[in-house]
């Protein structure tokens, strides 16, 4: 049996396959994606989401509608709500839940501030979080899980723990692809993507949802603050919010804090000892929204 962990050296192959992420216009065909899925027209909308949810196998049965001409265009089909009740979260006041669909990439403890991205290539935390160590520093040689979504997958993300939010960040960057074979061939990919961090304060302590851009996620949005991303720039974006009255956030367990328009990765964040990860999840396991995907270590534990 091989071992799940274990990483396949790139063959040619990979190498001529990852070759056009170098050559693509990565804003061009973004931009392009954002316009089309955002067409109106019902022969070409129905048309679009119909071959999407054959193409990928979408489980329409899920959704709060199941008629892909109620959508008024394909990107209000993409970040479809689902029926109450389909994800129930894990019972437990310390059950740290899933944020989103989709499968593990990676899931351990940071190495200081280096988080593994497949094994034998790790990327640097700061970085990720846009080059700020004040802000890293309480992820230091913490619990990280980084979730991959495909296409087929409920694009909202929701609250692993309920939080007080602190900060959130905008960083820009490329817009490499996040599947599977792009994490194995381009170094520091989810600290060069644009991409938007939320941190907030948990009954585990400091948490960090960073939500990693890729081509063809033509917009990344948060319930409190609407679309982050378009517009683009070059400069970080910085926001801060107060504990408490007007601009205060406080989202409950399983609350919905944000989506992707398309597809990509959130990167799950917590500090040194505060969170213990379920043993029986290793790269590749499917997970689903509101499951169990770890446990708030005790005080003094």
């Amino acid at each position: 049996m091989s071992d799940p962990n274990t990483v396949a050296p790139a063959t040619l192959g990979d190498h001529l396959r990852n070759l056009p992420q170098y050559l693509l216009p990565q804003r061009w065909l973004t931009r392009l994606t954002y316009r089309v899925t955002r067409v109106r027209a019902p022969w070409f909308k129905n048309a679009l989401i119909r071959g999407f949810a054959r193409r990928f196998g979408v489980n329409l049965d899920e959704a709060l509608d199941p008629d892909p001409r109620a959508y008024a265009d394909f990107n209000a089909f993409f970040t479809r709500p689902l029926k109450p009740g389909v994800r129930p979260l894990a019972p437990g006041d310390r059950t740290v839940c899933c944020p989103v669909d989709g499968a593990i990439s990676q899931m351990g403890v940071a190495r200081s501030d280096r988080l593994l991205q497949v094994k034998g290539r790790d990327f640097s935390l700061t970085a990720l979080l846009g080059g700020d160590a004040e802000r890293a520093r309480p992820f230091q040689n913490g619990a990280f899980s980084t979730l991959y979504l495909s296409p087929r997958d409920y694009h909202r993300i929701h609250m692993p723990l309920a939080g007080r939010l602190l900060e959130m960040v905008h960083v820009p960057g490329a817009l490499f692809s996040v599947s599977p074979l792009t994490a194995r061939m381009v170094p520091d990919l989810f600290a060069r993507n644009e991409r938007v961090a939320a941190l907030f304060d948990t009954s585990a302590g400091p948490m960090a949802l960073v939500l990693v851009g890729a081509i063809n996620v033509a917009s990344i949005e948060t319930v409190w603050a609407g679309t982050i991303t378009p517009p683009l720039g070059a400069a970080i974006r910085r926001w801060s919010y107060p504990p408490s009255g007007a601009g205060a956030v406080h989202l409950e367990k399983g609350a919905e804090m944000g989506r992707f328009n398309m597809g990509s990765t959130v990167i799950l964040l917590f500090g040194a000892g505060a969170v213990r990860w379920e043993a029986a999840l290793p790269p590749g396991a499917p997970v689903r929204m509101g499951q169990r995907l770890g446990t708030e270590i005790a005080p003094g534990r």
